[in-house]
């Protein structure tokens, strides 16, 4: 289930201007250029911004987002007529024919759960045509990165157009096996009002990934790194036989 800061349609609506800088996009959409696809199914596409950029490139884009508001959010864009927007996730598809299956960002590992993990890589196959890929990231949990997340170097104040001052930090709360669970809290100027979104994160080891994507009958063809996070990522290129 995705979090408050996706399903809120107040926090859904600030949530492009309290994380502006997409750079870490600037990879996936070279990878669309690598393998030449027309066809892009994005699972987890949020407020659209990725989906968004591929369509005004003129690739066909699915995006498939279980937060309505964040999914509300995505089609008011301009030129949100141009990508098809499907409310739910990548266990339960709707046909489709596809070059290439993007999960950027955190959307792979907030996907905690085994049998929600397995329906969605086998989702992501059963939508690829023969020779399509399917491409997503991981945070290498040797990197402890859930360490750094603190209101100390979080903390921070945004001005939003039509909003007001939004104050915003992170802190983590629980961190048990492969799971982190960390907390943001959003204050308000405006009315005083303060909003939380709880979140969890899975941090597989890369052997696992590999093999679970084996299991579904992928063939991984790369694991690369992320060129903004270099050392602290993996970015796993894995292909439909």
């Amino acid at each position: 289930m995705a979090d408050e800061g996706f399903t809120h349609p107040r926090l859904a609506a600030i949530y492009d201007r309290l994380d502006p800088d997409r750079g870490d996009l600037d990879a996936y959409v070279r990878m669309v250029e690598e393998f030449g696809a027309r066809r892009v199914l994005d699972v987890g596409c949020g407020t659209g911004v990725f989906a968004l950029v591929l369509a005004s490139r003129g690739v066909e884009v699915v995006g498939v987002e279980p937060a309505l508001a964040s999914l509300d959010v995505a089609r008011g864009k301009p030129g949100g007529e141009r990508v098809r927007w499907v409310h739910g996730d990548a266990t339960q598809l709707p046909p489709m024919v596809v070059d290439l299956v993007t999960m950027t960002a955190n959307v792979a590992q907030q996907i905690v759960g085994e049998q929600a993990w397995r329906g969605t890589l086998r989702g992501a196959f059963s939508a690829l045509r023969p020779g399509g890929r399917l491409v997503f990231e991981t945070r290498d949990p040797a990197r402890r990165g859930w360490e750094e997340w603190n209101r100390e170097a979080s903390y921070g104040v945004t001005e939003i157009p039509g909003v007001g001052a939004v104050t915003t930090w992170v802190e983590v709360t629980c961190v048990e096996w492969q799971l982190v669970t960390f907390q943001w809290t959003y204050e308000f100027a405006a009315d005083g009002r303060v909003l939380t979104s709880d979140s969890t994160l899975r941090f597989r080891e890369r052997a696992e990934v590999e093999a679970d994507l084996v299991a579904q009958g992928f063939v991984v063809e790369d694991v690369r790194d992320a060129p903004d996070r270099p050392g602290r990522e993996f970015v796993f290129v894995a292909r439909r036989p």
